[in-house]
């Protein structure tokens, strides 16, 4: 790869690895996570960070997150007029019933590390925490499959868990931006949050050739971005993201 687009890219890694890159000025859902630095809340805050990032901070400053530790009944009813964009307030009532629920029984990290040490594979560690969550209640809307995702074992043509692979950087690498909460992972393994603006960015820097946007897509710009850094691809992800956003490219 051209080392120019490596130095350019190195540069802009550093001028966003700042704190001041996610603040009330510069919103970022993880802005919301970072105030808790809770695994379970951070799930929640990149689960519905989609759409316009004022209205998903505007979202997720709505929540009760104390409703994770709270009954069945007094999540139903705090949360009965929350609703966001495709989730309807029986989705979000759900999410937060087999949150709480999950967290009685075991950790996100754990169901998560049970299945990625298998292959270190990620995408396995995070079917098994779709699974785990549909599980442990049992709910079905359009809306709800969108926030949770659904598990395929296709890369080509399917969804690219962008919000869960985001999550997972938040959990897995430590800087000024990311919390680090997780341990033992590498974070060699971890795949790009794939989201319009990285795919758009990245294709018209030449680090991404495929087109269609989908799992595979995160997967080759992933391997495309190792070149740069073997050990961590992943740093790149949030000054693409920012260079996209602001249409610096």
């Amino acid at each position: 790869m051209p080392s120019l687009l490596k130095q350019r890219l190195d540069l802009e890694v550093k001028k966003r690895n700042t704190s001041d890159e996610v603040s009330e000025s510069n919103l970022d859902p993880i802005l919301v996570a970072h105030r808790y630095k809770d695994p379970t809340i951070s799930l929640v805050c990149a689960l519905f960070a989609y759409g316009n990032v004022k209205q998903i901070v505007k979202f997720l400053d709505s929540l009760d997150f104390a409703l994770l530790k709270k009954s069945d009944a007094e999540i139903e009813k705090s949360l009965q007029n929350h609703y966001y964009r495709f989730q309807k307030s029986k989705d979000v009532i759900a999410l937060f019933i087999a949150l709480k629920r999950l967290k009685k029984k075991d950790t996100l990290e754990d169901i998560f590390k049970d299945a990625y040490n298998k292959n270190k594979n990620v995408i396995e560690g995070i079917h098994a925490l779709i699974q785990k969550i549909y599980s442990l209640y049992p709910h079905t809307s359009q809306g709800y499959n969108f926030l949770i995702g659904k598990i395929s074992i296709k890369t080509k043509g399917s969804g690219a868990l962008k919000r869960w692979m985001m999550f997972l950087r938040w959990m897995v690498r430590k800087d000024n931006i990311d919390m680090g909460l997780w341990k033992g992972i590498d974070k060699a393994d971890l795949i790009m949050p794939l989201d319009t603006h990285t795919f758009n960015v990245s294709l018209k820097l030449g680090l991404l050739k495929r087109r269609t946007y989908d799992l595979q897509s995160a997967i080759e710009l992933t391997k495309t971005l190792k070149k740069f850094d073997k050990k961590d691809p992943l740093k790149y992800d949030f000054a693409l993201y920012r260079i996209g956003q602001e249409k610096i490219v």
